[in-house]
């Protein structure tokens, strides 16, 4: 779909207001941009949330209509800029794909940085201030929340023990700190979108691949991979965000009820977070627990100490360097004060 019918198809259903009703709110429709069509963050929680949950919260007053970015012929890096545009007026994009633009973005999901969902979750409240007002003024987008995807682990069609079994190995990665990760114990990243994993592991283009444990099953990654190391590398945190002009034109009360109601959507996604990376582990693996109709068999790789260990070591000697250098002196600071004060971290210029 081209770009000029993407905005026509946008504007037209983007926002209207009529007759104040339910509960004194203002008849709004909302068109949304979601995030991947075929993963379960927006299955599970994205398209109910629009299509039900808001609708039925205000009696009939709000409704949305929701497609996948992917389905609407777009890949995610170039989300940030049309909410900037107006053209998308509601969008929910992973923060790593706008690393490029600027590093600022890779500053909550350093691999390593978090070992478990509780932990993301306090490194991302952390620094949401500093992202709220870093889109605020630079792209007159307002963020209205924060949400994860299952931990991101490694999946190889290959005999892995640890991390050590990466040198040599060649590993598809999803943003530039993952890269990182992968070329500091040895292997080669390769940078290739989620669609393109499944032949890519099956004609061995790449040995291994990381990406949201659940969302490895959901794309069936357990039919063309042997192992699932179970250690959370990062978490490809999703930025939820709006066009400010667009949330200018809505009623006051219709900004209150959707703001708070996407708190508590961000809130259910986190609170998943942890379930869904085990059952991730689970079904990928065919364990017991695992209560849907298919289960892999891949084998689990459970993660030693000296694997953590060396996880949080590689962090602080190699990725957080890395990443300080090319990030500005203000984005260094900001990290400092925010994570780094909560989790005994520096990075220096």
């Amino acid at each position: 779909m081209k770009l000029k019918t993407i905005m026509m198809s946008i504007a037209a259903g983007t926002i209207m207001s009529g007759v104040a009703i339910a509960e004194d709110l203002p008849k709004t429709e909302l068109t949304i941009v979601g995030g991947l069509s075929n993963l379960t963050a927006y299955q599970d929680f994205e398209v109910p949330f629009w299509t039900k949950t808001i609708p039925e919260k205000s009696n009939g007053a709000v409704t949305a209509t929701i497609k996948g970015f992917n389905d609407m012929g777009l890949k995610g890096p170039e989300l940030m800029r049309l909410m900037s545009q107006g053209v998308v007026p509601f969008g929910t994009a992973t923060l790593s794909y706008f690393a490029s633009d600027n590093p600022i973005n890779e500053a909550i999901d350093l691999p390593g940085l978090a070992p478990d969902a509780a932990t993301a979750r306090k490194v991302t409240e952390d620094f949401k201030p500093v992202y709220e007002k870093f889109y605020g003024e630079g792209s007159k987008v307002k963020v209205l929340g924060i949400s994860t995807y299952p931990a991101q682990v490694i999946f190889c069609n290959a005999d892995i023990k640890g991390l050590a079994d990466l040198a040599g190995k060649k590993v598809r990665t999803s943003s530039r700190t993952q890269a990182e990760f992968v070329e500091a114990f040895g292997g080669s990243s390769v940078t290739m979108a989620f669609g393109e994993v499944v032949p890519a592991l099956q004609n061995k283009v790449v040995d291994c691949a990381i990406t949201g444990s659940l969302s490895g099953y959901s794309a069936k990654w357990y039919e063309v991979s042997t192992h699932l190391l179970a250690l959370p590398i990062n978490w490809n945190q999703q930025v939820h965000a709006v066009n400010q002009k667009v949330w200018d034109s809505i009623d006051p009360k219709v900004q209150t009820f959707l703001q708070e109601n996407i708190n508590e959507l961000v809130d259910q996604i986190w609170s998943a977070a942890a379930t869904q990376t085990q059952e991730g582990y689970d079904c990928n693996t065919g364990a017991a627990a695992c209560t849907r109709d298919v289960k892999g068999k891949m084998t689990l790789v459970v993660p030693s100490d000296e694997d953590k260990a060396l996880l949080a070591k590689t962090l602080k000697e190699k990725i957080l360097p890395q990443w300080a250098a090319r990030c500005s002196a203000d984005c260094v600071a900001s990290f400092n004060d925010t994570i780094g004060k909560d989790f005994n971290l520096t990075a220096s210029k």
